[in-house]
């Protein structure tokens, strides 16, 4: 037997496979099927099952502001009362803008392409209680602005349940008249 023959195979059989992995739709089946546990292929998929069931949310109100006015920013308020390290009030700011973050991907695409545009300009600033967070929850929901406010699941420094980090998104001016009276944290 001709060995040119067998990596001329060879190549081709990789290159079928290869194709195979790659083909759209396929890959995260393919990555889930041999390289993830059975549990966590499970729950990958009745994820996307539950995904996939759900209806379209209609869009925010800040949809239509993005369109006319430009200066965008996030502003996290964090409860100053929790006495929290660096380090955790760090992760709680990070989960806040990744939940408001996933909240306007498809309900307000518009308003985070305009964040985006203006360098995602984020403000850390401090309350002093978890009833002055929710105040300032709605009196953002009150002019339409997005929030999200992480809660905690009370594994390390805080008490479980104890909402921890308010993110709210949209016209800087907008933003201000819900926040303005706030310090920096």
């Amino acid at each position: 037997m001709d060995p040119s023959w067998l990596s001329t195979f060879m190549v081709g059989t990789g290159c079928l496979v290869l194709g195979y992995l790659l083909k759209p739709g396929l890959h995260r089946n393919c990555f889930n099927k041999f390289f993830t546990s059975a549990k966590a292929t499970v729950v990958i998929e009745e994820n996307q099952q539950k995904h996939e069931q759900t209806k379209p949310k209609t869009p925010l109100e800040i949809e239509k502001l993005a369109e006319i006015l430009e200066d965008f920013k996030m502003v996290l308020v964090v409860r100053n009362d929790l006495k929290m390290g660096k380090g955790k009030i760090a992760a709680q700011c990070s989960h806040a803008t990744l939940g408001l973050y996933k909240k306007l991907l498809h309900r307000a695409p518009k308003a985070l392409n305009r964040w985006e545009m203006c360098g995602q300009v984020k403000v850390v600033l401090k309350t002093e209680s978890e009833e002055e967070m929710l105040m300032l929850q709605g009196s953002a929901k009150s002019l339409k602005l997005p929030t999200h406010i992480t809660i905690d699941a009370g594994r390390t420094q805080i008490a479980p349940n104890s909402r921890t980090v308010m993110a709210l998104l949209g016209p800087a001016d907008l933003v201000d008249d819900v926040t303005g009276s706030l310090k920096l944290m």
